[in-house]
């Protein structure tokens, strides 16, 4: 039971960081929080709701890990490194795509809203 204390603990702790520092990750909790009441009128099931903010929570979790990815890649060196660059990018595709994946999810939904297919 300590253990899982402690890991809400740190969850918390870095969720407070992510928000006090990162626009990113405070642009997507406040789309979570859009994207809640959203999902609930367009989805026309419980499944199509769920895959709506999983998309969403998706993108906030490759945000959180591309966080982490430069956080240790600062902390390594804050010297130019190629490898430490193509790291950094990597993590930053990872979001782009996402982000894909997330606003493709979305779309879909919309449409099939409009035109009342079962999403």
């Amino acid at each position: 039971m300590e253990r899982l204390i402690n890991a809400t603990k740190n969850s918390a702790r870095a969720w407070g960081v992510l928000i006090r520092h990162e626009a990113a990750f405070r642009l997507e909790t406040i789309l979570l929080g859009v994207a809640l009441p959203v999902a609930y009128l367009i989805a026309t099931t419980w499944r199509g709701f769920a895959l709506l903010i999983g998309v969403i929570l998706l993108v906030m979790v490759v945000e959180v890990l591309n966080t982490a990815v430069e956080a240790a890649c600062d902390a390594f060196s804050r010297e130019f490194n190629t490898d430490i660059r193509l790291a950094k990018d990597c993590g930053s595709l990872a979001v782009a795509l996402s982000l894909v994946i997330a606003g493709g999810v979305w779309l879909l939904a919309f449409w099939e809203w409009i035109a009342g297919a079962p999403v």
